[in-house]
């Protein structure tokens, strides 16, 4: 027996596709300057008293935007369903996402960390929620067997949009410390200080407006359904259908498997993409230049892994590659882990300690990078093809209800990893023990999808 979706035609052009998938183009930057190479290891950094201070500080950050996301998230994908369109939603939460973004400007150094935090966490949850209504979106755009080629490509060019703010932040904005020049040699455009954090401040305005600009070819070209209940009566309905939906899950035990082992390794997920990027910086003192340059050569890794595992998704199934991408990240966060000024794989492989200058002058920092496009290759196509995986295995009149209950598979226990890091940090004084219960999500979440049938509608004999 096949999924649920199998059998229905796709209803948009492909210039009404195009649209959608600029949906990721757009959004990316955000998790990208601001989450995880730039913004958030500044706040680590600049802004803390101490890197284990900024990594706990950054830690609780994510854990309450993941519990307001966890709450409410299945709620909107039923009140999606009710509320038929989708696009008045996602305006309503980009709306709130800029204006959380635009302020960042003002996190000086010495500044309150608690009202950057408070902007993160307002910036996150609007993403997020937007997320939840333009995915939904997907199985009435996409017919099943281009489900998983047409997520992937979105997904890699939500990477390349991210990879161009990173590069023009790089290239034009951020001043490597001992020179006072960019990365093609000079000097910070608009008089930018790096001394002051402003080449990573800048990163909140950058990503509102690339938000803003590119999130409009899906609001132009992209077909939304038609609508159905007023607001008012579409939130109460998306309560009773929430409720319907979770009773209806115990007669969908593959989807309700795959939904909890997505909750479980999708924590360790996030963790380790927020958290990756300030491990780096408090270990290595990197600063907004060398992060940059390291999430540049990651984002080039993932656009490859994307479009590579858009084939493979054709070919072999969405989960076969989820579960190759758990595997290279389960590896790859233990690489990491291990790694320290002089060694790798926890001492059992010493490394020269001598800094032959320049950028990433120790074996050590390059041993980190090794792993780091082992991320690279594999953090875009766990979430893509499980996306896909998804929308397959549902019918497109419930879309919004189950990809809402996606969003708090993602986020439900999302505080877990976070909360976990920064209670061991707090604990032990060490981010590398703290990191270090990423490994744990990433790996009970990987057995549990083994068991996993797919489609996930698919009655098991």
């Amino acid at each position: 027996m096949t999924g649920v979706s199998e059998g229905r035609e796709p209803r948009a052009s492909r210039l009404g596709i195009a649209g959608w998938m600029l949906f990721d183009w757009a959004a990316q930057p955000f998790f990208t300057v601001i989450t995880t190479f730039i913004f958030g290891p500044y706040l680590v950094s600049r802004l803390a008293a101490d890197p284990a201070a900024g990594q706990a500080a950054w830690s609780y950050t994510l854990t309450i935007a993941g519990i307001v996301i966890a709450l409410l998230a299945p709620i909107m994908g039923s009140i999606a369903d009710a509320s038929g369109a989708r696009k008045p939603w996602i305006a309503t939460f980009a709306v709130i996402k800029i204006l959380s973004l635009l302020p960042l400007w003002n996190a000086a150094p010495g500044s309150s960390l608690v009202f950057a935090m408070a902007m993160i966490v307002l910036a996150t949850v609007a993403a997020e929620f937007s997320i939840v209504f333009n995915d939904s979106m997907m199985p009435r755009l996409v017919s099943p067997a281009e489900t998983g080629r047409i997520s992937n490509i979105a997904w890699g060019l939500g990477y390349l949009g991210g990879m161009i703010v990173l590069i023009a932040v790089v290239a034009l904005l951020s001043a490597n410390p001992e020179t006072g020049r960019t990365a093609i040699g000079i000097p910070p455009l608009f008089g930018l200080d790096p001394a002051t954090g402003e080449d990573a401040r800048i990163t909140g305005p950058i990503s509102a407006v690339w938000y803003f600009v590119f999130i409009l070819p899906m609001f132009f070209f992209t077909p939304d359904q038609r609508r159905g209940l007023p607001i008012a009566a579409a939130v109460r309905a998306g309560f009773t259908d929430l409720s319907a939906a979770l009773r209806d899950l115990r007669n969908k035990p593959g989807i309700l498997r795959f939904l909890v082992a997505r909750m479980i390794y999708q924590d360790g997920v996030n963790g380790l993409l927020a958290l990756g990027g300030t491990f780096a910086a408090g270990m290595f003192a990197w600063q907004t230049f060398e992060l940059g340059v390291y999430g540049i050569i990651l984002n080039v890794v993932a656009i490859g892994g994307c479009l590579y595992a858009s084939r493979l998704d054709a070919r072999l199934g969405s989960k076969s590659v989820v579960v190759v991408s758990l595997v290279c990240l389960t590896v790859a966060t233990v690489g990491i882990v291990s790694t320290g000024p002089g060694f790798t794989l926890f001492g059992l492989i010493p490394l020269p300690a001598a800094d032959s200058g320049g950028l990433f002058g120790t074996a050590a920092e390059k041993a980190y990078i090794l792993y780091g496009l082992l991320i690279g290759l594999a953090f875009g196509p766990v979430q893509a093809s499980a996306r896909s995986y998804l929308a397959r295995s549902v019918h497109p009149d419930e879309a919004g209800r189950y990809f809402g209950l996606y969003a708090l598979s993602g986020r439900a226990t999302s505080f877990l990893a976070p909360l976990s890091v920064a209670l061991v940090t707090s604990a032990t004084d060490s981010a590398r023990l703290g990191m270090m219960a990423l490994v744990v999500f990433l790996l009970a979440g990987f057995l549990l999808l083994l068991r996993t049938p797919y489609p996930a509608a698919k009655v098991e004999a």
